[in-house]
């Protein structure tokens, strides 16, 4: 059973307890990191929205079927008090707790149900080369994500490209996708960007982000872009967890070199992963 796997199964057997971050990477056999990079791109969830969106979707069938005391169901589901219940329960659904057990229906309630693993989306994959990866200093537009947002990737892209050519002190042709900046919630920073000299002189839109030397697995997708994902999904998901190496906690990013077309979406992608020594 690869990481994720572990996790759900982790997750659902312990639904209703406070299971941390750490606590869930643990059962996983992997790092806090690691963990939140491979659930994200196996479910499309961040590790702890999903717990709490499953624990609440639970408390929200038992006050459904007429649970007698709200705040029992609140301490079942983790929470302290009825009115931090309150607040969480109202953030995911809309609607109290008090409101669902009145009417006893579920109709219309976004519940978040227990995911299986989508095994479909594994690939073949080429081997990757490794390469230790020179000081990096990357400049371009940056938006803040969750796994649950990141569809608006391929937007952000489409308002850097009038940049591209036209950043001071910019390196060469190839552009990046950087990840960084991730948090313990699932959420990070993705950066569309190129290569330039210094920070110097930029426009103030304009994020920066200095990706140190580091050791890196570097893998190749041939492929259309919309199925990048399955790539990223198996390097995640079955590469990494049987390789023997360790994610480290660094900026990992996409390297889209000349013969990548934006307009039609072909063309050779890199994915560098960053590894531990």
């Amino acid at each position: 059973m690869n990481p994720v796997g572990k996790a759900l199964w982790f997750i659902e057997a312990h639904v209703g307890s406070d299971a941390s971050l750490a606590e869930i990477a643990s059962a996983s056999g992997v790092s806090r990191y690691q963990l939140l990079r491979a659930f994200g791109t196996a479910t499309g969830h961040s590790v702890m929205r999903y717990v709490r969106g499953r624990r609440l979707s639970e408390a929200a069938r038992l006050l459904a079927a007429g649970a007698p005391d709200i705040l029992s169901v609140a301490l079942d589901a983790g929470y302290g008090s009825h009115e931090a219940f309150t607040r969480a329960f109202r953030d995911q659904f809309g609607v109290t707790p008090e409101a669902v057990r009145e009417r006893r229906c579920l109709d219309n309630l976004p519940l978040v149900e227990a995911i299986r693993m989508d095994e479909t989306l594994i690939v073949t994959l080429e081997p990757p080369r490794f390469e230790t990866g020179r000081t990096l200093l990357v400049a371009g537009l940056g938006e803040r994500y969750s796994f649950e947002t990141n569809h608006g990737i391929p937007l952000q892209w489409q308002r850097f490209v009038p940049y591209i050519g036209n950043i001071p002190g910019q390196v060469g042709n190839v552009t990046y996708g950087v990840c960084c900046n991730a948090d313990g919630e699932g959420n990070f920073e993705y950066i569309a960007g190129v290569e330039v000299s210094s920070f110097d002189d930029l426009p103030p839109e304009l994020r920066r982000v200095r990706i140190p030397a580091q050791r890196y697995a570097v893998f190749t997708h041939r492929d259309h872009i919309a199925a990048i994902r399955g790539t990223v999904y198996t390097i995640w998901n079955q590469w990494l967890p049987n390789s023997g190496y360790k994610v480290a906690d660094a900026p990992d990013f996409e390297r889209y070199d000349e013969d990548f077309n934006p307009q039609t979406g072909t063309g050779k992608v890199e994915i560098w992963l960053p590894l531990k020594s």
